[in-house]
Order: structure tokens, then sequence, then C-alpha cells
């Protein structure tokens, strides 16, 4: 899988592929990053997780982009063998959008442009990631037509709900929501049902956020905060060793030898410093290419140039790298 990366398909010069009898291959995808079973949690974040989880309070990760938080949730879910419900906060969510949508506009349409005479309400409401978490907390008779198919059935259990980005939202929605989280429990104004998770399979709550404003002090206050700092040389080498142990050609010297010299380039000016995601991006391209930085062949400079467009995001960065390392 690594070695057949193929980077000679787009020519840009107008021939098609096929022209140039080329075919893009049925890549097998890079699952590694995204496996839960693969996430590897340091002593701190492994600490604060099962603090959240024994005082029942939501947990709140911080850290650079690409640093794992999102796929924390994930992992949490995968071997706590629990559902893992996903709501990704927009600028525009609000409160209520952490439990359920109602959707109006088709409720308008169909009461006013066909034949209906009673509308039910309910067939309007769609439940989001907490709402679907209190919901699995009841017995399953009570709520199964309320659930997606494939959580019907699962109750009552607990859930892993991960609200992503929660920095994104207005500023309002943190505190508009402290008492349902707090209390695990909302009502649905538009058919007036209140739903209250059970508390022996309260979900567990992780928010995610990038710190692009600050939360509300109340709202801190309810929640158990870790800040995930950037791994160690040898917790990264631990994690790329679980994550690529299947694949020979990752040799102790070549994942040495690119840790070395990532942390050459994370200690340079950068305005947006590479996190771990690009790492694992940029390890993979170079093993693709048989680069090792610190034991170039010749004429493998340029191909290193080009790899750095994985980890610079600005160009300034990118020029910054290759005036120091090509």
């Amino acid at each position: 899988m690594i070695k057949d990366l193929n980077l000679q398909l787009y020519a840009g010069n107008g021939i098609p592929i096929k022209q140039r009898n080329q075919t893009i291959p049925d890549y097998e995808p890079f699952v590694e990053g995204d496996d839960p079973q693969n996430y590897l949690a340091e002593r701190g974040l492994r600490d604060a997780v099962n603090i959240a989880l024994a005082l029942r309070q939501p947990l709140l990760v911080t850290g650079e982009p690409g640093a794992g938080k999102t796929r924390l949730a994930a992992s949490i879910a995968y071997e706590l063998g629990l559902p893992l419900l996903e709501f990704y906060t927009k600028t525009t969510s609000t409160a209520t959008d952490l439990f359920y949508q109602y959707d109006a506009l088709r409720r308008f349409q169909e009461a006013h442009f066909t034949e209906q005479k009673d509308v039910d309400v309910e067939k309007y409401i769609t439940y989001q990631a907490l709402g679907q978490a209190i919901l699995l907390s009841q017995p399953p008779a009570a709520v199964n037509d309320l659930l997606p198919k494939t959580l019907q059935g699962k109750g009552p259990i607990r859930a892993v709900v991960l609200i992503d980005e929660i920095d994104k939202a207005p500023r309002d929605l943190p505190n508009d929501v402290l008492n349902e989280i707090e209390h695990i429990e909302f009502t649905v104004k538009e058919t007036g049902r209140t739903f209250k998770a059970e508390q022996r399979y309260r979900p567990m709550l992780v928010l995610t956020s990038n710190s692009e404003k600050n939360l509300p002090d109340p709202f801190l206050r309810r929640c158990i905060f870790y800040h995930i700092p950037f791994p160690s040389a040898e917790h990264l080498k631990d994690i790329v060793q679980k994550r690529f142990s299947a694949y020979p050609e990752f040799t102790p010297e070549f994942i040495s030898n690119v840790i070395a010299h990532f942390e050459e380039i994370r200690a340079l000016a950068f305005k947006k410093k590479p996190a771990t995601a690009e790492f694992l991006a940029w390890l993979r391209v170079l093993r693709a290419l048989d680069l090792d930085p610190k034991n170039l062949k010749a004429g493998q400079a340029e191909a290193l140039a080009l790899s750095y467009s994985i980890l610079a995001k600005t160009d300034e960065d990118l020029a910054l790298l290759k005036k120091k390392f090509v």
C-alpha cells in the first residue's frame, strides 16, 4: 500500500490519462489514522478522561489543530464499547440544535399545500447527538420511534457524545445549554415533551475547542479541562509504531530520523506550526518516496522540498523551510 503511491497521475498538460496509457489505481485507503484502536493517549489525557467519567462531567479538550482532539471521542467509545454520537458545531448553531432540529418549513408546506388535516408535529423533528444520547438512556419501547434505525433497540445504554469545536458557536450557546448539560435533559418546545437521561446511563460528553475565542466562565466551571500538548519525541515514536506496525518499511532508524527532522522544523519561527496529523501524513509520503531526511540520496533534495508543502500552511512558512533545509 505504501509503495504504490503514484505522484505522476496528473500531468498538467491537458493530455487525458487514457492517452498516456495510465489508469487511476484502486488504492487501499489509509485507515491507520482514523481507526480508534490505533489512538494512543498520553498519561495526562488518560487521567482527564477517567476523572470526567468518575465525576460524570463533560470533558473539554483543547490543543493545536491536528492534535487528536476530535478522534479522542471515538477512542473512548471504542474502548468502552459505547455508541459514538457526533455534533459538529457551526457558527449558526443554537443550544436547541444539540438536542433536536425542527423542520418548520416542511411542516408549513405539507399543512398548507396538501390535503392533510391533522399534522403530527413529531414527524418534523430530528433528534441530534445529545438528544439521541438522552433517548438511548430510556427503555427502547418508549423511544424507538424517535431514534434512527441504527440506534433503535440499543438502549438503555450510555453513549459518548462529541460536540466538536464548540468555540465556533455563538457565545450565547454554551451559557444557553448550561442547565441542560448539567441535568442532561431537554424539552421539545413544539410538542411539550421533556426527556431526561437516566443517571446510570448518563452520556459522556467530549467537547473540543481550538481556543479561537474564550468560553464563558460558568460553562468552564462545569467541565473537566485538558489541553493536549504536542507529543514528545518518544510519544511520537510510540504513535508511529502503533499505527504502522504492519509495515516493515517503517524501520526504527527511519522513524527516528523523521522525528528528529520534524522537531527541527517545529523549532522554526512558523506562523502555523505543523501538528501530529501533518507529521503522520508527511511520514507516509516520505516512506512512499523512499526519502529519509537524514540520509538523502543523490537527487532527492528537490523531492524533500516538495514534501514540505504538507507541513507548511503559508507561503512564508514554506519559504522558511526551504531556505533552512534545502
